[in-house]
């Protein structure tokens, strides 16, 4: 299990025993870099023991606390806060105590009982498998399945593949293995396990009386404590710094605090989706170093995603975040990101779109959503009439019709590419009923699902995988639980101020940066697989073409791809559907071969 996760913590390995039970530990060392952060971390009788990824930013308040009560310290790490805390609070007080990310076990000897714990956005991974009086976790699927947990690959996980480009965090790849919730505590004794939940994302409070200019302050006052915090380290750091305003406010924040900075960029050049030169122009107004990593796409190969992550993953910027991982590695081992500024502050079109659906739904009267049903037959469904009737149906039927607008699974449908082992199953997703009430709450409904699908499923594992592929600790101030706690209160009047996305975090870069920042075009950091695929990256489509593991398994019906891969090429554009498929072809292969998982 350790040897599959070497690449995660290359600086040391750890192991501890007690009967029965085996704690093994690969450090990547970022605070206290000494033998006094080695893991496995045991008590002072060696009862109990802490194996731990992540960083506590609030450990020096802890441990100041921990002191005054009598504990004293043999490190300077934020492990040993952990494992005292646990001493003296135990896991259930400890937990809503951490300002971090993180993922730890902890063996109770005396008391028989392990417990998991994962942080309250899920940012950093715990991967479980319990059976027969046994349980074994790691921090990817792979680490577990070497320990012979896992059966054979979950059809239903795959549908989800089909449908997303990654299996959700509810379950895994493999039978019999799963994803600790975010914000969730496990113990497991006597082959019992039992799950309790510490924190849950504020509801919208819509009765609040905060003024736009109120929230941009405080907002303000959060982000740069997040970024002081996560300042703390005894390694190198660098900054990732995109076109938008996210990871200019991270680089503006960190000037403001005098931090050693050293910015990367991402380039596709020659592309509509390079955010270079946006990026390169950011960088001269704040006055910081500034590197910008160009994507080798003629070199390009499917085995880095493949190995970096344990499950079939096909998120178009995990190939970006991959290189420019390699690229950061020599100069830094801590990452700053603006990861998350989009979700808590409203950042995405969908979202807006969900409210002013939302609006219009707590105006239409009961019958409105029947009538509309018996109408919407009559209208084209393309350009801008598709537009208005997606609109139409999230208005009047809620979430059901906001998750039936994805074009995941319906490709494969339509076309009749789906296997023997995928026949006759569904996602229960795609399946909610239309609901009036529903599109009365679909900003907050679409919020809650985009975290649990995209968010936790799809953007946390990509920047994980990516980073601890080469050794990085990614770190986002705009993960920070209490810029959570408090921005997700707001009304929506003020997260969409003047009909603009995350109308504060542009209010912000307006002040401290420009206008030209704070109200520059959304890009989105991505890799054009579509256009590059059907390009330059031609020849692995002919992968498809052929004999596959996707057709000889039984996942997508024997000469069923012809036809649409011929489509794609003409097209010179290859749907997002074919590239799924080809890193699942490619994830398939590397499965018979036992290299990834």
């Amino acid at each position: 299990m350790m040897d599959r996760m070497a690449r995660r913590g290359p600086d040391s390995t750890g192991l501890a025993n007690w009967p029965g039970v085996s704690l093994g530990h690969r450090r990547l060392a970022i605070i206290d870099l000494s033998e006094g952060g080695h893991q496995p971390m045991l008590s002072d009788d060696g009862q109990v023991g802490l194996v731990f990824n992540g960083c506590i930013y609030n450990f020096l308040e802890l441990r100041q606390e921990l002191q005054q009560r009598g504990h004293c310290f043999r490190s300077q790490s934020d492990t040993e806060v952990l494992l005292r805390g646990y001493l003296e609070w135990g896991v259930q007080a400890l937990a809503p105590r951490l300002r971090g990310m993180f993922a730890f076990a902890i063996w109770d000897q005396p008391r028989r009982t392990l417990s998991l714990v994962r942080d309250r956005l899920g940012v950093k991974p715990l991967v479980y498998a319990a059976r027969n009086g046994e349980i074994a976790f790691a921090s990817t699927v792979a680490a577990v399945r070497a320990a012979g947990f896992g059966g054979e690959i979950d059809a239903q996980a795959v549908l989800e593949y089909l449908e997303f480009g990654y299996v959700s965090d509810d379950r895994a790849i493999y039978e019999g293995i799963a994803k600790l919730p975010p914000a969730t505590i496990a113990q497991w004794t006597g082959g019992q396990l039992r799950q309790s939940r510490y924190w849950d994302t504020p509801e919208i409070d819509e009765a609040s009386r905060i003024t736009f200019e109120e929230a941009v302050e405080e907002t303000e006052r959060i982000l740069v404590d997040a970024v002081r915090v996560r300042l703390v380290s005894d390694v190198p750091l660098a900054v990732l710094l995109s076109g938008g305003i996210d990871s200019a406010l991270v680089c503006w924040a960190m000037r403001e605090k005098n931090a050693n900075i050293r910015a990367f960029t991402v380039s596709a050049a020659g592309d509509p989706s390079d955010e270079s030169a946006a990026a390169a122009h950011t960088a001269k107004l704040l006055g910081i170093p500034h590197e910008i990593v160009g994507i080798p796409k003629s070199d390009f190969s499917l085995e880095e995603m493949t190995e970096a992550y344990s499950e079939p993953f096909s998120c178009q910027s995990a190939q970006g975040m991959l290189w420019v991982s390699r690229a950061i590695k020599p100069a830094a081992t801590v990452l700053l990101t603006g990861d998350g500024g989009d979700d808590v502050f409203l950042g995405y079109p969908f979202f807006r779109n969900a409210w002013m659906a939302q609006k219009l739904a707590r105006r239409l009267p009961a019958g409105a959503a029947a009538a509309w049903r018996g109408l919407r037959g009559l209208l084209p469904a393309k350009g801008a009439i598709q537009r208005m009737r997606h609109f139409l149906n999230y208005a009047t039927g809620g979430l059901g019709e906001y998750i039936r607008a994805h074009n995941g699974l319906p490709y494969y449908e339509q076309r009749s590419l789906l296997g023997e082992r995928l026949a006759g199953k569904y996602l229960p997703l795609r399946r909610i009923p239309a609901s009036q009430q529903s599109a009365r709450r679909l900003l907050s409904e679409a919020f809650t699902y985009h975290r649990r699908v995209h968010f936790t499923s799809e953007f946390m594992p990509k920047v994980d995988g990516a980073t601890m592929h080469y050794s990085l600790e990614a770190r986002s101030p705009f993960l920070d639980h209490r810029l959570w706690d408090f921005a997700a209160e707001l009304p929506p009047e003020l997260r969409f101020h003047g009909g603009a996305l995350k109308a504060i975090l542009r209010e912000i870069a307006r002040r401290r940066i420009s206008p030209e920042v704070a109200f520059r075009q959304k890009q989105g950091f991505t890799v054009p697989v579509e256009r590059w695929s059907a390009k330059g990256w031609s020849g692995m489509l002919e992968r498809l073409a052929g004999d596959t593991n996707l057709e000889r398994e039984g996942w997508i019906r024997r000469g069923a791809l012809r036809d649409s891969i011929q489509e794609a090429l003409a097209g010179r554009q290859v749907p997002v559907q074919l590239w799924h498929l080809l890193v699942l072809e490619h994830w398939l292969a590397a499965h018979r071969n036992g290299r990834c998982g």
